[in-house]
């Protein structure tokens, strides 16, 4: 580990170095790509720099333990043991900051959710995860674009997809691809008899045009008249897109804007995301075949929480956990829940790791 450490130190040292010069500093891409790595890489030098003064003390005591001053190895003794202690905990913590980070973490997330099974209960509970997301989004001081909406009269959603913009998105929100389960009595139930209805949550990594190369002579696009509300605009206007990636039969429909030149925009930046989970989802798949996962992959059919209401819990399936506060996640309050999950990913990939001394 010393040595991967020293690597780190001069790493960081060598981007210090480039982001004070003046060319660089002119250069605002490349400055903004090295300086997001100097910030990546100051949590390991902190850390690293404390265990190996610690390391260090413990070899002067070490050496005084194998002299013969009779008084100094007493004090030592008192303080060796600490010494071993601190430099466990900290070794743990470097080699949960040594794991290796997922580039699309500090992403903006495209989350789509849809209606399961369930028929209007389950369109109900797919709106209440919408505005779940909007408030957690609140909470993280996020922003919240909608780029396509199908809604029912009753106040819920067969399919929304929304946009989500700040620090972190997609390192935070992953997780919460799946499908999620509810289970209380609907309000469209006379009798007051417990359902079960489901909603799938897809999130994806937002696509910049360098992540997924797209030839506009390997799409069709068409356009129609939008459906709904909307007045004499929906009847005569055919601003309505779909496109088509013909080589993966991809097909994105947008018809919220009234121009059709901000549906294609949004289409197109669906689509985009969509290829680039493609891409991901093939890698992951190799890795998949080689181990199996403590943690989903976010598989859309996998089962990953329930939502029970007469119990007022919530549990993830994923890591059996647990918690009694439903009314504050349905609120927003996701961390606790988040967190967890984040843990559990990390002590799966640290099991698969090697530090070496």
């Amino acid at each position: 580990m010393k040595e991967k450490l020293r690597e780190i130190q001069a790493r960081y040292d060598e981007l210090s170095a480039e982001l004070a010069k003046p060319d660089v500093f002119s250069d605002q891409d490349r400055y903004k790509i090295l300086a997001k790595e100097h910030k990546d890489l100051q949590p390991i030098v902190e850390k690293s720099k404390e265990y190996l003064a610690v390391l260090k003390n413990l070899e002067e005591y070490l050496e005084i333990l194998q002299g013969s001053d009779t008084e100094l190895k007493e004090l030592v003794n008192e303080e060796i043991d600490d010494l071993k202690a601190r430099e466990a905990a900290l070794q743990e913590e470097l080699k949960m900051l040594l794991i290796p980070k997922d580039p699309n973490d500090d992403k903006n997330a495209i989350v789509e959710i849809r209606a399961g099974t369930g028929g209007d209960e389950a369109a109900i509970f797919a709106g209440d995860l919408y505005r779940m997301y909007i408030k957690y989004a609140e909470r993280k001081g996020w922003r919240v674009e909608e780029l396509s909406s199908n809604t029912i009269g009753i106040g819920g959603i067969k399919e929304v997809i929304f946009l989500i913009s700040g620090s972190d998105v997609y390192g935070n929100l992953k997780y919460e691809s799946g499908v999620h389960r509810v289970q209380r009595v609907p309000v469209t139930e006379t009798q007051g008899r417990i359902h079960t209805s489901a909603a799938t949550v897809a999130v994806l990594p937002e696509a910049e045009d360098v992540d997924v190369e797209i030839d506009p002579a390997e799409l069709r696009i068409d356009t129609y008249r939008a459906s709904g509300a909307g007045g004499q605009h929906v009847n005569k206007v055919e601003s309505a897109i779909r496109i088509t990636h013909i080589p993966t039969g991809l097909v994105v429909t947008c018809q919220d804007e009234k121009s059709q030149h901000k549906n294609k925009a949004k289409a197109l930046k669906i689509l985009r995301s969509r290829l680039l989970a493609e891409k991901q989802a093939e890698q992951e798949a190799k890795i998949a075949a080689q181990r199996r996962s403590m943690v989903s992959t976010g598989d859309r059919s996998a089962k990953i929480k329930t939502y029970n209401f007469p119990q007022g819990r919530v549990t993830d399936h994923r890591i059996s956990l647990t918690l009694y506060k439903l009314d504050a996640v349905m609120e927003g309050d996701l961390d606790e829940l988040i967190n967890a999950v984040k843990i559990a990913r990390n002590m799966e990939m640290l099991q698969q790791s090697s530090f070496g001394d």
